[in-house]
């Protein structure tokens, strides 16, 4: 077996937000994430960020394990909002 066939590959996403003070308990989840607490905002953007990621994934004909782990970092890059 080759070392690129032994490489981990994402088969969801986690994001963690650690700002929130306000004590509401934010939850979402998909079927290939799930994000947890953040401040209302930070938890918007960490929404927003994964839907487009998975649009563009969509885009590239390609489900979340068959992209390679700099790729992913990329697309989540460029699918954040500013």
């Amino acid at each position: 077996m080759s070392k690129e066939n032994t490489q981990p590959r994402a088969s969801g996403l986690l994001g963690v937000g650690l700002d929130a003070t306000d004590g509401h308990k934010r939850i979402t989840r998909g079927e290939k994430f799930v994000l947890v607490g953040g401040s209302e905002e930070t938890h918007g953007r960490m929404t927003e960020t994964v839907i487009k990621t998975f649009e563009e994934l969509k885009r590239r004909d390609k489900d979340l394990h068959q992209v390679e782990p700099k790729e992913l970092a990329d697309i989540l890059h460029k699918s954040t909002p500013r």
